[in-house]
């Protein structure tokens, strides 16, 4: 039998590695299998190909699958969750981070210039503390500087930080913004503190997060540190779609 196009034969390697029939069933499983082998054999390079194929069908699944869980858990998403810049802005930006993540670091800048940009824009801050103790104190004495009304000045602050956040570290940038640290360290132990954290690790596995920073704008999952291009583009889509 003739080796087949190196099209077809690519599309041929790809039902065979995930055991689908092929050619709307005028083909055993096995001939499939046969015909790949051949097809491998003339024409090793469609090996990268057809694994081109499974990957992207494996990313178009995964979106889908994120999709969903973004609109089962839009008020999940949003509760309990402070917010920088406009409140009532009509489209979210959600971010989860780490005070020692130094691409959340980076981030800063991206996020400040985008809200600059577009005052619409409303950054919820997700605490997502993955690297260790001094991030977990920090997300939790971030929570607690609410009651105080002095997050976004914090928050901002311990991003600013050179070193990394402990304790030590945070409780001096929670004095040079203002805090009360006595009140700070009881408001830190509150439930709600412990609430917003533990929602922040469900939400991230979820939506399948390995890292920080990563964020949600409408139904756009954008993991790692984007620019502000990249970012006014999501919101842009999700003002369009309505």
């Amino acid at each position: 039998m003739p080796i087949p196009s190196l099209r077809l034969a690519t599309a041929l390697l790809a039902a065979a590695l995930t055991g689908a029939p092929a050619l709307a069933d005028e083909m055993t499983a096995e001939e499939v299998k046969r015909l790949a082998l051949e097809a491998i054999l003339e024409n090793p390079e469609i090996v990268m190909e057809a694994v081109g194929i499974l990957q992207q069908r494996e990313e178009t699944a995964r979106m889908d699958a994120a999709r969903s869980v973004v609109a089962a858990e839009r008020q999940a998403l949003l509760a309990d969750a402070p917010v920088l810049g406009d409140p009532a802005g009509d489209v979210a930006v959600i971010e989860f981070f780490d005070y020692n993540c130094p691409y959340c670091r980076r981030a800063k800048p991206v996020l400040s210039e985008l809200m600059s940009d577009d005052p619409g824009v409303r950054v919820v801050g997700r605490e997502w503390p993955i690297l260790g103790e001094g991030s977990v104190f920090a997300a939790r004495a971030a929570l607690a500087a609410r009651e105080q009304g002095l997050y976004e000045p914090f928050h901002w602050a311990l991003m600013g930080l050179s070193g990394r956040a402990e304790r030590a570290s945070v409780l001096r940038v929670a004095g040079e913004v203002g805090l009360d640290v006595e009140r700070l360290l009881a408001d830190m132990e509150a439930p709600e503190v412990d609430a917003h954290i533990e929602e922040s690790m469900r939400l991230a596995d979820l939506l399948g997060f390995s890292g920080t920073p990563s964020f949600v704008v409408g139904e756009t999952l954008l993991p790692g540190l984007v620019d502000a291009g990249t970012l006014a583009e999501a919101v842009a889509r999700v003002r369009e779609a309505r």
